[in-house]
């Protein structure tokens, strides 16, 4: 028995759960992740950079913030999921989160990336404070963001069409600050001054395009049992028994790591190893806008060959890519080539993220007979702050190996090998282990077996 198609005749509450987003709802929804991407990009790519060369902490102090913060955060991440899971509301259970945390949301960047004059010990704990809040405020917003996918329908092709449109407007944020955040912190007199002044006008953008999200967007899906206040026990003990959930957390893990030594290293590549600072603006493009592109090849390759085939064809490209700069890694045809390849092979797994943790809630809820979205979504939360963090925290950690020390013009051979290393090898190793996970990972097979006896069970309940 196939799962239930988009509109499918059935019971009212569960033809909702089915029925066609609309384009204008799926705008809505999407556009939450620009503005999210506007500043967490912003976050992987220039933070390192602005607390080594702008604040003056060393690399070594900066790469233990990074990813000492995630992890505590991280910690935090499972609190809120749980909290997630037990709000009650009649606005549902994930948009009210969005309307508490937008402004707040939009206010940490503003402190995040302001440098008052506190000495070398009070920027060190300044940075890991405001690092910290501006973590905890993402979770608190995203977590509820990302369960709101798998609570706006049912259905497994609509559930892609939201990730994709979702990755699509997300990654055309990221590019946008990418492009423009140099030349409007110069235009604005560089320096401390024009970090702080930019990132004003973000965190003034940000929480205006989250209140289009929650005004658009609608919650649809019930559990199939009614369910009183699930315990934080409960919920955790049915997360470690859901074998795909564990799966799709490592690869997440795998993903946000690899993007963030690639966009952490691209400035330090282009000013020590390139010798010219303003391609970082083209090598963060290469490794964004491919993925714009791959978005569009992977819609009607995930409706053939579905999300799991998808994600590993792409990881074998991005693997293809990472070995390309082989070639010469000083050129900068080849590195842009490479990297282009790299971010290609990324788009299918981005594409299929969120929705393939979606489909994890309803086997969750078929295996165990507790549905907890934001438990589930917390630790999707929880891998994006490790693979980050853990990306910032290499590229700090091996700088300082190297002998890095920031705002100067010529660095050692040791440095300069440091960030060699991590540009060219790095991804090669991540692409294999993404290639290992998605060579296990089955739901999609499963999954419309599993949705057809979810239904015959909501059926009989009701009968």
């Amino acid at each position: 028995m196939a799962t239930p198609a988009t509109g499918t005749k059935l019971d009212n509450g569960t033809h909702e759960a089915y029925a066609k987003i609309s384009l204008k709802e799926r705008f809505g929804y999407a556009i939450g992740d620009f503005s999210t991407n506007i500043i967490w990009t912003a976050i992987t790519t220039f933070l390192t950079f602005f607390y080594t060369d702008i604040v003056g902490i060393s690399a070594g102090i900066v790469g233990t913030i990074l990813l000492v913060t995630r992890l505590l955060d991280g910690v935090a991440d499972v609190g809120i999921g749980a909290l997630v899971d037990r709000t009650k509301s009649k606005h549902g259970k994930a948009r009210p989160w969005i309307k508490w945390m937008a402004v707040p949301f939009g206010l940490s960047v503003m402190i995040l990336f302001t440098a008052p004059e506190l000495g070398h010990t009070g920027a060190i704990v300044y940075a890991s404070l405001t690092y910290f809040i501006v973590s905890l405020i993402y979770s608190s917003i995203n977590i509820p963001y990302g369960a709101l996918n798998s609570l706006m329908t049912q259905d497994p092709y609509q559930r892609s069409l939201l990730s994709i449109t979702r990755m699509v407007l997300g990654i055309s944020g990221g590019v946008l600050i990418s492009f423009f955040a140099m030349p409007m912190i110069n235009a604005f007199g560089g320096g401390k001054t024009g970090w702080f002044l930019t990132f004003v006008i973000i965190g003034v953008i940000s929480p205006l395009l989250y209140a289009v999200t929650y005004k658009t967007t609608k919650e649809r899906v019930k559990p199939v049992v009614v369910q009183k206040d699930i315990p934080f026990r409960v919920g955790i003990k049915a997360l470690m028994r859901n074998k795909f959930w564990l799966i799709v957390i490592p690869f997440t893990t795998l993903i946000f790591l690899s993007s963030g030594v690639s966009g952490a290293l691209n400035i330090y590549y282009a000013q020590y190893i390139l010798h010219n600072p303003a391609l970082v603006g083209a090598l963060s493009l290469a490794g964004l806008v491919p993925i714009l592109v791959g978005m569009i090849i992977s819609t009607p390759l995930i409706k053939k060959v579905g999300k799991r085939n998808a994600a590993l064809i792409g990881a074998c490209i991005s693997l293809i890519g990472s070995l390309l700069i082989l070639i010469d890694p000083s050129n900068f045809q080849v590195i842009m080539i490479s990297t282009v390849l790299k971010t290609l092979g990324i788009a299918p797994a981005v594409a299929t993220g969120a929705a393939m943790l979606a489909d994890t809630v309803d086997y969750g809820e078929w295996k165990t007979g507790v549905r907890t979205e934001g438990l589930i979504y917390s630790g999707h939360s929880l891998a994006s702050k490790i693979g980050s963090g853990l990306g910032g925290a290499v590229v700090g950690w091996t700088l300082a190996l190297g002998g890095y020390i920031g705002g100067i013009e010529v660095q050692s051979d040791m440095a300069l090998s440091s960030i060699k290393t991590l540009f060219i090898y790095v991804p090669m190793l991540l692409a294999v282990l993404q290639i290992v996970l998605m060579s296990i990972y089955s739901l999609d097979k499963k999954y419309p077996a599993i949705m057809a006896e979810l239904q015959a069970l909501g059926n009989d309940r009701k009968a």
